[in-house]
Parts: structure tokens; sequence; C-alpha cells
């Protein structure tokens, strides 16, 4: 297979038709290769406009999806973000692209070990996969200018907006049972104001539920 034709496509008919227009954005995504993080059975269709499994009920988010909510975070080159599951590394290595450091938190000891040499074999030097519990984000290393979270959730515990820089930035795609088990959802930007933090929707959209992420204590607006 052509992958390289197929990243090409990705780009033209996903992403750039889709209203993305971050320059630096559609630029990750033309180069890195999607189906390096893929199963090897799935490489064939890790260019499709889907997610795409990963095992143990993960997933490589929508190209799609996971380049507008990319976008949406206005990631600065002198950004440290956090991303909420990094499954196998493929956001960690956009999102590595336009920010200076990325913490890219993994529940799952195999995606971890397979997102740490996945990205060692592309060069990509300024992530560092964590082990951890998603939900607690990773406090050491606040606060953050984005977070970034790699799949669809019901709220985003308090414990983890804490952790965003004043006037940082937080991505999710929010979804209200009985939608989120069906990965139905609306895709937002929280941002911190001092103490408090606006929600601000974005775009309806679908992609599968964050397995292992806890929903209590939330964060409601």
């Amino acid at each position: 297979m052509d992958y390289s034709d197929a990243r090409r496509r990705m780009v033209e008919n996903q992403v750039r038709a889709n209203k993305v227009t971050d320059p630096l954005v559609i630029a990750a995504m033309a180069a890195l290769p999607r189906e390096a993080f893929a199963p090897e059975a799935m490489k064939d269709i890790a260019y499709v406009d889907e997610a795409i499994p990963l095992g143990d009920g993960r997933f490589l988010m929508e190209p799609m999806i996971l380049a507008r909510l990319i976008e949406a975070a206005r990631v600065q080159p002198t950004d440290v973000v956090l991303e909420i599951g990094c499954g196998a590394g493929y956001a960690s290595a956009l999102l590595a692209r336009l920010a200076s450091t990325v913490v890219a938190l993994e529940s799952d000891k195999k995606l971890a070990a397979k997102a740490t040499k996945t990205l060692g074999s592309l060069g990509i030097d300024n992530v560092a996969v964590i082990g951890g519990k998603l939900e607690n984000g990773y406090p050491k290393q606040a606060p953050y200018d984005v977070i970034f979270v790699n799949g669809c959730v019901g709220q985003v515990p308090s414990g983890l907006t804490k952790q965003l820089a004043e006037g940082g930035r937080l991505v999710a795609l929010f979804a209200d049972e009985p939608l989120m088990s069906q990965g139905w959802g609306k895709a937002a930007l929280l941002t911190r104001s001092g103490a408090g933090v606006s929600r601000n929707d974005l775009f309806d959209a679908g992609t599968p539920a964050l397995a292992g992420f806890s929903l209590e204590p939330a964060f409601a607006l």
C-alpha cells in the first residue's frame, strides 16, 4: 500500500475538507506516518475516516476529529502539553510538532511501551510517556498550557482542570449518558481564568469513550 498517497488523501479529504486551516496542524498530519502507530493488522486502514482499534477498548481517534481538537487548543511553540490517554502515541507525536514538551499519560502499560518505542523510532524526543491513572492527570509537571483528552468523556475531574495554567486550554469530546457509551458528543474548549474555568462548545462529533476515565468527582458547567 502507498501510505504516502493515503496520508495525502487523508489531509485533503478529511482534514482540509472539514474546516481545519492551521498550516502547522495540517503540516504535522501530512508528515507523520499514522500507520506506524496502528496495530500490524490495521496498518492498511490507518487513514480511513474512523477510529482504529488498538485493543482493550482503546482507539486511534479519527483524523478529522483529532485535527479539529488540536487546532482548537491553539498550541504554541513554547507550550507544555499534557495528553490524557496517549494510547499508541499518534496524538502525542502531532502535539510534539507544535509544542515545546508533551507529557503523555497512559494507564495501559502495553500501550505506553508501544508509544515509547514508536516515538523513539521516529526520533521524537520531546514527549515523555508517563504511566498513571488518567483521571489524576500528572500534577508533578503542572501547570500545563494545554491539556488534550484523547477520547470521549462524560465530565472532567476538577483536579485535572486545576492543572491548567492561567489562560490554559483543555480540549475534549464530552457526552452524556446514554450517548457516552456510544461515543457521541460535543467537542468543547475549556479555558482557565483565575479560579474559574469557562467552556466553549465547538462542534458535534463522535469518537470512542476513553476507557478507564473516572467521571467522579467531576467538573461541570
